[in-house]
């Protein structure tokens, strides 16, 4: 058995998992989250399967004290770990000392494993306090979950393609293109033909499809993107008309961390693809009041590439500054009330 709260999960987990996997015939992994965590159990639960897939991995929620020189908070614990136990445990493999006492309560060897954390140096504690810095130890699912989403939209003609590569050469990282528009040019009937409503979810399913494998490879954590699913309810109003509810639900339940409209006082290029002059400054009101009456933070930037970056990047390092904030475990909570206490 290998015990956890993979809050989140890193390497050091995993190498304690792959070593069980490796000496045991079967292992069982137990998740025990505590109710006020930030990570939904369900969550690390579909992390755990996707890098184990032949350990068992159970979770349940243990809300009991922690303290390891308590015999009866020992025993709250138990409850639960008994419970997901489906068959006697003969190994309990863990890194830290707790694992004797928890292999004594099961009538199982404590198998230790990497001991003050020399093979892989890395703990949860540190990862909440620095996830970019911790990066290399996160599993791309992981990643993909912690992973904020920046999106730079705009009517035709305004720069977002230009200010999407140039964001994520700023900050290093990966920038998804526009699945609309290679749909635009490799669509039946070309351009001539009226369009249809399917075609939106399509592109609306390819775009979310190229921003999930981003999410999983980016070298840190932001990924940006030029458009999303709001927008292209934007262009669905304006080729078939308004958009469906469930394209709208789909918007909704797809928010960024933040959305960089574009502005459209450079001058236009058509490029053979594009409606032209004569709608885009009212599209981009559209973009303006849509933007406006969603909750998410957007930034409207103008000027020349640079500045546009400049305005951008301001944005950007704010809310990378906020973003990565969890609740403390319930081990934290205690030590810090333990702290507060008066000397005696």
């Amino acid at each position: 058995m290998v015990l956890g709260k993979f809050y989140p999960l890193h390497a050091g987990h995993s190498n304690l998992i792959r070593t069980a996997l490796s000496r045991s015939d079967r292992v069982t992994v137990q998740l025990l989250g505590a109710s006020q965590e930030s990570i939904p159990l369900s969550v690390r639960e579909e992390w755990l399967r996707e890098e184990h897939p032949t350990a068992r991995v159970v979770s349940a929620i243990d809300d009991a004290p922690v303290d390891f020189d308590s015999a009866d908070a020992w025993e709250e614990h138990m409850v639960p770990i008994r419970a997901l136990l489906d068959a006697p445990v003969d190994a309990v493999f863990s890194s830290d000392a707790y694992g004797a006492e928890l292999a004594a309560r099961l009538g199982a060897e404590w198998v230790q494993v990497d001991p003050g954390r020399r093979h892989t140096p890395v703990s949860g504690t540190a990862i909440r306090a620095d996830v970019p810095g911790h990066w290399w130890a996160l599993a791309p699912a992981v990643r993909a979950w912690l992973t904020p989403r920046v999106v730079v939209l705009g009517a035709e003609s305004t720069g977002s393609t230009t200010l999407a590569e140039a964001l994520a050469a700023h900050y290093g990282t990966e920038w998804v293109p526009e699945y609309g528009r290679e749909h635009s040019e490799t669509r039946a009937g070309g351009l001539e033909t009226a369009w249809r409503s399917d075609e939106f979810d399509l592109i609306v399913d390819r775009q979310i499809g190229w921003e999930a494998a981003a999410l999983r490879r980016v070298p840190r954590p932001l990924l940006i993107c030029d458009t999303d699913v709001l927008a292209t309810t934007l262009w669905h109003d304006r080729y078939v008309g308004p958009a469906p509810a469930h394209l709208l639900a789909r918007a909704a339940a797809h928010p960024p961390a933040l959305y960089l409209l574009t502005g459209d006082e450079i001058p236009f290029v058509q490029d053979g693809l594009r409606d032209g002059e004569h709608i885009r400054h009212a599209m981009q009101q559209r973009f303006r009041d849509t933007l406006a009456a969603q909750p998410v933070p957007w930034l409207e930037t103008t000027g020349s590439v640079p500045d546009r970056v400049a305005q951008a990047s301001v944005a950007i390092d704010r809310m990378l500054a906020g973003r990565f904030s969890f609740a403390l475990p319930l081990e934290q909570q205690a030590a810090l009330s333990r702290s507060a206490q008066p000397a005696r």
